[in-house]
């Protein structure tokens, strides 16, 4: 029997998921298919997103031979017999698995071919492409990022399948139960539908525990139904925010009994930046050294390198300058027109002429005056150091000393 999976795999873009922007009425793919103007394109985004099911759709319907090339497995010599092939049509698709894996040499036997026209890409990965594939194949294709499902997206098909799919006649699926598998999915449809196919070998209804065994997922559980399980680790973060570290051992000790170490790891690591940052740098490391060690040793042990990372961030002091300068520099990008590099900074200018750029290091201070800001954004500032802590207090020192220098 097929897998549930692979039997509810959409047939057209009217059956995805989660990406309008690419594949919904007005979605570019949709519009290059309709329009018999297909480009070579890169989607990248996490598993179970649809990336395989859009190739395999625009395989289907468009008019064009197609091939398909998985770059970690295949050898250059396969994508050569594609090639080969090619020459009798007048164009082709490639659809490339793990874009991201193919070796220079294969891309540069492929460029040509992209290059004419003859053979237009599709691209596959988890990976971003703006770091991870070669630039010569990234400038030649268009780059689409796919969006994690919501878990809303998810339930409403879960709901859909365990009501209408003959594989549930058998069994009563609560809501209850689909929200928990769309929650523990980690927006994957496919490890969804999956989980919730192993339920087709119970009868009658389901319970929490049931679904639990049978899937293998641990469901987060709470003795009250005014607590939130979000807002406890809120609540954590707040208190270590606050410098309270008794109120903040208890979240702490509360979201130990759920029993799911990851997301405490997580929020712990995102504290000691967002919450302590530059006030006292050093204790990023020595969270991340205790969250390794509590995911190393597991509970019950666990619960004593949490208890000492919620400790001293709790007590450690606080800035958040970090996190406000970069979502002010963010702003920027985000809201204002382009820049200019200056010239003297801009590799291509200072090869033409070395004398454009002054290499701090040889002048007194390590330091000098030149320009490094696009002009039109000169006046801009983004980091404000604080005085919480001594770190910042130093760079505070040397903050405003630069400042001198560089006339700002």
């Amino acid at each position: 029997m097929e897998p549930l999976a692979y039997q509810l795999r959409p047939k057209s873009f009217d059956d995805i998921i989660g990406q309008d922007d690419l594949v919904g009425k007005d979605g570019i793919i949709r519009k290059m298919v309709d329009q018999n103007k297909l480009m070579s394109f890169i989607l990248f985004g996490p598993p179970g997103t649809g990336k395989t099911t859009i190739a395999r759709i625009i395989k289907e319907k468009y008019s064009m031979e197609s091939f398909s090339f998985n770059a970690s497995s295949d050898s250059k010599q396969v994508l050569k017999d594609i090639a080969n092939s090619v020459k009798f049509y007048n164009r082709a698709i490639v659809i490339i698995d793990e874009i991201h894996r193919m070796k220079k040499d294969t891309q540069d036997f492929l460029l040509p071919f992209v290059e004419n026209g003859s053979i237009t890409i599709i691209g596959l990965t988890t990976e971003n492409p703006y770091i991870s594939i070669n630039p010569a194949i990234r400038s030649r294709c268009h780059i689409y990022k796919m969006k994690t499902i919501e878990e809303n997206d998810i339930f409403n098909l879960l709901k859909k399948t365990s009501v209408n799919n003959s594989l549930f006649k058998d069994v009563i699926i609560k809501d209850e139960i689909l929200k928990f598998i769309a929650t523990k999915s980690g927006g994957e449809i496919r490890t969804a539908l999956n989980m919730l196919e192993s339920l087709s070998v119970l009868k009658g209804e389901i319970s929490l525990d049931e679904c639990e065994k049978v899937t293998g997922m641990k469901a987060l559980r709470l003795d009250s139904k005014s607590l939130n399980y979000y807002d406890l680790l809120s609540a954590l973060q707040k208190s270590i925010r606050g410098s309270d570290v008794d109120a903040a051992l208890l979240y702490l000790a509360k979201l130990i009994k759920l029993e799911d170490l990851d997301i405490i790891i997580r929020r712990l690591s995102i504290i000691a930046y967002e919450d302590i940052g530059m006030a006292n740098p050093q204790v990023a490391s020595y969270v991340y050294s205790a969250c390794q060690t509590a995911k190393m040793t597991g509970l019950p042990e666990a619960r004593i390198p949490l208890a000492s990372a919620t400790i001293i961030l709790a007590l450690s002091p606080k800035s958040n300058s970090c996190e406000a300068a970069i979502d002010k520099a963010l702003a920027d990008i985000e809201n204002l027109a382009e820049f200019d590099i200056p010239s003297n900074i801009l590799n291509r200018e200072i090869k033409g002429n070395s004398k454009l750029y002054k290499y701090p290091h040889d002048f007194p201070n390590d330091i000098i005056y030149q320009e490094y800001m696009p002009k039109n954004l000169r006046t801009h500032k983004y980091y404000t150091p604080k005085e919480t802590g001594k770190y910042e207090r130093a760079i505070k020192e040397y903050y405003e000393f630069a400042n001198k220098v560089l006339k700002k």
